[in-house]
């Protein structure tokens, strides 16, 4: 079936790839696996070895239609619309998230199955290689990151290649593996601050929060100093912890 590149539809057919990201979806005792984007089927096919019903998600209406033709017989739904408009709450028992979802949808999905009331139990998501080390890195964070650190534990999987893909992408893909925590880290409204902080994510950070709270950046010096902050420093360099402390003292001086 040709792919819709509108939908960022790239197909996977290395069993042994499809086989060890369906292996890294698992979470003892859960026995739903929801699936995003399924294609073709050629994951969800790797995804019945590990569980007995998967709930698939599928935008492409043919795909959607022809999904359940190749697996008579299985515990398998499939329901023809975007996932970002999917109810997460409709689901009524423990369940894992896997798919190979399109790059440039890659954040809002993160982001929705990770605010879920119902969270998974786990998360394995194929995804821009280049996103994931992103994600996953102990320094240089991004917006993203820190949304996600909040929320999870983060792993790496497997690379997969460009090549390994029909009609490849411009890039190579990893498997990003999320473990979401019973509580975040740190509370919601801090990502007030991390929002204005990352408006420009290349200038220093007390440009940004000048600009976006009003007020002066000598002012910003002190307090950044009382807390050991580098003046210099850029928004990706600081830390979760970095940003309640900010947090913390900004609202006090306002105080």
């Amino acid at each position: 079936m040709k792919n819709n590149k509108s939908l960022g539809q790239h197909w996977l057919k290395n069993r042994e790839i499809l086989d060890e990201i369906a292996l890294l979806s698992v979470k003892d005792g859960v026995k739903l696996c929801l699936e995003i984007g399924p294609g073709l089927g050629t994951l969800t096919s790797s995804l019945f070895k590990q569980f007995d019903k998967i709930l698939a998600i599928e935008l492409d209406k043919n795909l959607a239609n022809n999904l359940p033709k190749s697996f008579p017989g299985k515990n398998l739904t499939v329901e023809n619309k975007d996932f970002l408009d999917f109810d997460l709450e409709s689901i009524n028992e423990p369940y894992v998230v896997a798919g190979n979802i399109p790059y440039y949808i890659t954040s809002p999905i993160i982001q929705k199955v990770l605010s879920a009331k119902n969270k998974p139990a786990r998360v394995a998501l194929l995804i821009q290689k280049e996103v994931a080390e992103r994600i996953a890195a102990e320094k240089g964070h991004s917006l993203l990151s820190l949304i996600v650190r909040n929320k999870a534990e983060v792993e790496l999987g497997p690379v997969v290649l460009r090549g390994m893909f029909t009609p490849p992408p411009k890039v190579d893909s990893q498997v990003l593996i999320l473990n979401p925590r019973k509580e975040s880290l740190v509370k919601e409204d801090v990502f007030e601050i991390i929002k204005i902080g990352f408006i420009s994510p290349r200038k220093k950070l007390i440009a940004n929060l000048s600009s976006g709270l009003k007020t002066s950046k000598e002012g910003l010096k002190k307090l950044f100093l009382t807390i050991n902050l580098n003046p210099n420093c850029r928004p990706s360099d600081l830390s979760l912890e970095n940003w309640q402390k900010l947090k913390t003292l900004l609202t006090n001086h306002k105080a």
